[in-house]
């Protein structure tokens, strides 16, 4: 399994760079020369305070911010080489991502390492959260409904998933809004903490709790009806199986056969999906971020669009890529975890 692991690392590696690469050059596309603004900034500040030529002076500037961005050439494999910190810059420093330059935020004024920061942290909290959440309630009931097939229990989840899944989930984050906030005046509409409020340790915690309640529901309840279905659509193919015929002939009892035996040979085709789902609910959690004015990855990145924030739409989208080749990798291994068949040690 370690070599498997290594080789596969290997791998990413290599799709990593092409896909950043590829990424690169179509930032290259977009009309954005930070050097160039950078100088003009320079030139706007200090106009008063230059002596003889402002061309000549702003033409000297720009060279130089060149040579601190790399961008001194036409060359796009060496300005690739460069912005990732593989090459060295002309003055012969390193300055690129591997050396932690993911570049400036120009709209939030800021690095974007430290731009990013705070809403990683709320996204990463808030995706983890009503994942766990959906995870406690989907798997049982998909249990449930798949042993109880064709029974009451059955038929009304079924009933309520389709509904679930078929919503649209931006309607399903207006409806919680019209509900909870509008009629029942239970939870705020918006935000992640109490304007104006001066709260530390627990009782702020406690404050941004409640802000998140809305959001979470409305992410939980969006992720319920896909995952029950396919609970119990596994869980019924694996109920089907030879082997649980002849566990029950040998007179194991009921939750034995359910759970060491039925949910074992069903997990298999779930891991698969409950990895991919929890990828897919960090590219969802957009949607949510924007309807509730979250201070998350998503409304970043959606921010960085208008606003043609180029380097931090340029590192969210390479986090996201990082983001899927860790979750193909956390695939293949929890596989070998589950089910000793498939397990990998070459």
């Amino acid at each position: 399994m370690g070599k498997y692991i290594v080789k596969r690392l290997a791998y990413m590696l290599i799709v990593l760079i092409l896909l950043s690469f590829l990424m690169f050059m179509i930032y290259q596309l977009m009309p954005n020369n930070r050097a160039y603004t950078d100088a003009k900034a320079w030139l706007q500040a200090n106009k008063n305070n230059i002596k003889g030529d402002i061309d000549e002076a702003f033409d000297k500037k720009y060279k130089e911010y060149q040579i601190v961005y790399g961008t001194d050439t036409d060359n796009k494999l060496v300005r690739y080489g460069r912005w990732m910190g593989f090459m060295p810059l002309s003055n012969g420093q390193y300055n690129g991502i591997l050396q932690g330059n993911f570049g400036y935020s120009y709209e939030l004024k800021g690095n974007v390492v430290d731009v990013v920061a705070e809403p990683m942290k709320n996204t990463i909290f808030i995706n983890i959260f009503a994942t766990i959440a959906a995870l406690a309630i989907t798997i049982p009931l998909g249990i449930l409904c798949a042993v109880k097939r064709g029974g009451k229990l059955d038929s009304a989840v079924n009933v309520i998933t389709i509904i679930g899944y078929s919503l649209p989930t931006f309607l399903v984050a207006i409806l919680f809004v019209w509900i909870f906030c509008s009629n029942l005046e239970w939870l705020p509409p918006s935000g992640m903490s109490t304007p104006g409020n001066e709260f530390t340790g627990f009782r702020a915690f406690l404050d941004k709790m409640y802000y998140l309640i809305l959001p979470l529901m409305a992410m939980t309840f969006c992720s319920l009806g896909g995952m029950t279905r396919y609970v119990r659509a596994s869980m019924i193919e694996s109920l089907s199986m030879d082997c649980i015929k002849t566990a029950r002939a040998k007179g194991l009892r009921e939750k034995v056969v359910i759970f060491s035996h039925a949910w074992r040979n069903a997990l298999i085709p779930v891991v698969t999906l409950v990895v991919g789902w929890f990828l897919g609910i960090f590219s969802g959690s957009i949607v949510f971020e924007s309807t509730f004015g979250l201070n998350g990855m998503g409304n970043l990145m959606i921010q960085a669009v208008r606003t043609a924030d180029f380097d931090l739409v340029m590192f969210v989208a390479l986090f996201y890529v990082i983001l899927s080749l860790a979750g193909n990798l956390i695939i293949d291994i929890v596989y070998g975890l589950v089910d000793p068949r498939v397990r990998v040690n070459k």
